[in-house]
C-alpha cells in the first residue's frame, strides 16, 4: 500500500516549492490565515482517492450553521477525526457541494503539532485558516519540573489562541473543532474519546452541528505522519441538524446528574462522541448499501 509521501510525490513537491511557511508557534503567529496556492495540491489528492458516489449530506444543516454565523452568533463545528486529511475530505466535499461560503468562514482549532512536527505536513496544514492551540493531550505528556520553559510557552499560546478566538467567534466565522483532540489510532482506544477541555466551547457558544465522517484514504500508522497509507475509498460526510450549545448542554448535564456521574464536563463530551458515534454508524448502513450496489 502507498504511502502519503510515495503516493503523491510530485505534489509534495510542488507544494513545498510555493510555500513559505514558518515551523515554530509563537504567540503572534496563533492565527494563520489559509495559504491559497496550496489547496488545489490537497484537493486533487482526495478526489483522486475518492472512489465515485462519495459524497456530502446535509448541506442544509450547515447553511443554517453559516447563517446563523452571519447574524452574529458564536457557531461550532464538530468533526469526527480519523486522520490528517479529515479537514481536506471535509472542505472538497462541501465546496463540491456548492458550499463555498461555508467554507471560507472555517476557522480550524489546530495543535501545534501540525505546524511543528513536519515540514511537509506544516505546508499542507497551511492551506486553511487555523487558530493554534498547544493540546491538552501534549501538555499532560510533559514533566512540570523538567519542561518550566515549555509550560510557560504553552500558556502563553493558549492565551493568544483564547483571545483571538473571543475576537473572531462572532464575525462571521465558524469555528471547526476535532472533539477527541487527535486522529483515532485503533492500538489506542483513548483517542476515541472526547477531550475534557471542549465543554469550555460548547458553554461559550451559542450553536453547534456535528459531522460525521465515513470511509478511510488515509490510514494513520505509528511514526512520521507523511508515512500514513492511502488508498482509494467511497466517502460519506454527514452533517447533521443545528442545536442549541445551551441547550445540548444543559441535557447532557441532566442525564450526568440522573445517572450519578460527577464529571460534568466529561459528560458533556462524552454526550458529544456518542452523538457523532451514532451518525457514523447510520452513515456507515447507507456507505455499505452504495458499496454493494457498485
Amino acid at each position: 500500500m502507498d504511502t502519503l509521501n510515495s503516493a503523491f510525490k510530485d505534489y509534495i513537491k510542488e507544494a513545498v516549492g510555493l510555500a513559505n511557511v514558518s515551523t515554530v508557534v509563537t504567540e503572534n503567529t496563533v492565527y494563520q490565515e489559509a495559504n491559497t496556492p496550496i489547496l488545489p495540491f490537497l484537493d486533487k489528492m482526495v478526489e483522486q482517492l475518492s472512489l465515485p458516489g462519495s459524497r456530502l449530506d446535509g448541506l442544509e444543516h450547515l447553511e443554517d450553521l453559516l447563517a446563523k454565523a452571519r447574524d452574529g452568533y458564536s457557531c461550532l463545528l464538530l468533526l469526527e477525526h480519523y486522520s490528517n486529511f479529515d479537514l481536506s475530505i471535509f472542505s472538497w466535499f462541501v465546496r463540491r457541494a456548492g458550499g463555498g461560503d461555508i467554507h471560507d468562514a472555517l476557522v480550524a482549532i489546530a495543535g501545534m503539532k501540525l505546524t511543528e512536527d513536519s515540514p511537509i505536513v506544516a505546508v499542507f496544514a497551511s492551506a486553511y485558516t487555523r487558530l493554534v492551540i498547544y493540546p491538552s493531550r501534549s501538555l499532560q505528556e510533559l514533566d512540570v519540573e523538567k519542561n518550566r520553559a515549555e509550560i510557560i510557552r504553552s500558556n502563553g499560546i493558549n492565551r493568544a489562541a483564547m483571545k483571538k478566538l473571543s475576537e473572531i467567534k462572532t464575525k462571521g466565522k465558524i469555528i471547526l473543532i476535532f472533539p477527541s483532540g487527535t486522529r483515532y489510532r485503533p492500538w489506542d482506544p483513548s483517542t476515541k474519546r472526547g477531550v475534557r477541555e471542549i465543554d469550555s466551547y460548547i458553554r461559550s457558544f451559542d450553536y453547534m452541528c456535528h459531522v460525521a465522517l465515513n470511509g478511510e484514504i488515509l490510514h494513520v500508522r505509528q511514526g512520521d505522519m507523511m508515512e500514513d497509507s492511502v488508498c482509494k475509498d467511497l466517502l460519506l460526510v454527514t452533517a447533521g441538524p443545528v442545536h442549541p450549545c445551551a441547550e445540548f448542554r444543559e441535557k447532557a448535564r441532566a442525564a450526568a446528574d440522573a445517572a450519578g456521574i460527577e464529571d460534568k464536563k466529561q459528560a458533556v463530551v462524552d454526550a458529544i462522541m456518542a452523538e457523532l458515534e451514532k451518525m457514523h454508524i447510520a452513515a456507515e448502513e447507507k456507505r455499505q448499501k452504495l458499496l454493494k450496489a457498485r
